[in-house]
């Protein structure tokens, strides 16, 4: 594999390491395993309490306004998704590239990185933003939203696309501090976050003493508020303890991206969103096919969907903290330590995601009765298909570890294309090829099918090893 080699001197604190000074966030030093659990369970948390005020905003909105307003959000939410996914590929990418700075002690390099990340992102999402402003009618016409959550929606659109800058910025701080190793203050800003936006949400939509009432818009507004705040606590924290990623004097002007690091921006950025667009596009198309299966099962398959959101979410945070340490570690040169972390990676996250899995499937008749009525038919459907799909989440869990470190070195095609493979050709093809013999059970084991040959087409190319490649460029910083 090839070591990263820079074209100039290193800084005076890019000592070789072994001697280097120990800094806040360096993840190139100490034992691997607690850096892991250190560094993945505040992602983690941050993950749990972002999907919990999802859920709580959806309660104040069906309670508060009906179920004409919820099916509104349910509409604006499929576009919002859209837009932010471009936005945390580009913050992906950006995590990448200031770790592999902050590791080789370049800390120049890494403000160089950051802001022009979120320079190119917060210009990007003022662009939609009033594109999308203007075209909201549209939009919302090309969905087929329906007319009764129509004007709904379009009052809470609009407001999305005003705000969205709020929410970018927000993202690109906690990747950026998580790309210096530090995953406390992003935890914070999300707590911050979560509790206003759940305080807000009921009092700016049916109002309160000087506070008009606003209705759907007022949820959005709610949210736009709590994204600023959070953002602003991330901010004040970097400048008051003058964390790595602080701007000051000229160095304002690298929020003007340069060519280069816009460059490496882009062309990783846009594969890493399109991921996550093919993984929600065939989530759609399972939806339409489960509908096919009638009432019963669809209900089935939505509570059940529920519970899946948590089994996904230690992968998630493990694969980010393994990219964050992974990249860090390439900057620093030390490719041996790399196999270690993506072992420990994969150790931790299948212990953890076996162990729900486990619980869940023992467990499921009262987890379902949270969801669903004590004595439906969904019920037993929901607990026939929870021990086959269970596994599937086991399994993409270990792409997903090593992804995280493929993608540390800058690769994002070829995890793109195996998510491709997996989705459609596997998933959906295995369906329409299994459906004759196996009825709706196919939809079941279409998805354990698919995480085999993920795993497997990941394996392969990850022991091939052909991906670790780090290419000096100007200035010293890794490619």
């Amino acid at each position: 594999m090839s070591e990263f080699v820079t074209e100039e001197a290193p800084p005076s604190d890019a000592r070789p390491h072994g001697h280097a000074t120990p800094m806040r966030g360096d993840l190139t030093q100490g034992p691997i395993l607690k850096t892991l659990l250190l560094f993945s369970i505040p992602t983690l948390l941050s993950n749990l309490l972002q999907t919990l005020n999802g859920t709580v905003n959806s309660i104040w909105v069906g309670k508060l306004i009906g179920e004409s307003a919820l099916a509104a959000t349910a509409n604006v939410n499929i576009i919002m998704f859209l837009m932010m996914a471009t936005v945390f590929g580009f913050g992906m990418a950006t995590t990448v590239r200031v770790g592999q700075s902050f590791g080789a002690r370049d800390m120049d390099s890494a403000r160089v990185t950051f802001g022009s990340g979120m320079g190119f992102c917060v210009a990007l999402s003022v662009l939609i933003g009033i594109i999308g402003s203007v075209l909201a009618p549209r939009l919302l016409h090309l969905m087929a939203t329906p007319e009764a959550s129509r004007i709904e929606a379009l009052d809470y659109l609009r407001v999305v696309f005003i705000t969205m800058p709020f929410g970018s910025i927000s993202i690109m701080l906690s990747m950026g501090m998580r790309g210096v190793g530090d995953a406390k203050v992003p935890l914070f800003a999300m707590i911050l976050t979560v509790l206003i936006d759940i305080t807000m949400n009921p009092l700016l939509i049916r109002g309160f003493g000087p506070i008009p009432a606003m209705g759907i818009a007022g949820s959005a507004w709610s949210t736009a508020a709590a994204n600023f705040a959070g953002a602003a606590l991330m901010l004040g924290w970097i400048y008051a303890r003058d964390l790595p990623l602080r701007l000051r004097g000229q160095e304002w002007a690298y929020l003007r991206p340069r060519g280069d690091e816009l460059r490496f921006i882009i062309a990783k950025g846009l594969p890493m969103g399109a991921q996550m667009l093919l993984v929600s596009s065939a989530g759609l198309v399972m939806v339409g096919l489960v509908n096919r299966e009638g009432v019963a099962t669809a209900a089935a398959y939505g509570a059940s969907m529920q519970l899946w959101n948590y089994l996904q979410m230690p992968a998630f945070a493990i694969a980010s903290a393994v990219s964050a340490m992974v990249a860090q570690n390439v900057g620093a040169g030390l490719h041996k330590r790399v196999s270690k972390i993506t072992m420990r990676g994969l150790i931790v996250n299948e212990s953890v995601t076996v162990t729900l899995a486990v619980l869940i499937v023992i467990f499921d008749a009262p987890l379902l009765r949270m969801f669903l009525v004590p004595g439906s038919p969904s019920i037993p459907i929901a607990q026939h298909m929870q021990p086959i799909v269970s596994v599937s989440f086991v399994l993409f869990g270990i792409m997903m570890i090593l992804t995280g470190t493929m993608r540390a070195y800058g690769a994002v095609i070829l995890p793109l294309v195996i998510m491709f493979v997996a989705m459609y050709p596997a998933r959906v093809g295995f369906y329409f090829v299994a459906f004759p013999y196996l009825g709706a059970n196919a939809l079941w084991y279409a998805y354990p099918f698919s995480a085999v040959v993920a795993v497997a087409m990941t394996s392969a190319i990850y022991l091939r090893g052909n991906w670790r490649k780090v290419t000096p460029k100007a200035g010293g910083r890794p490619a």
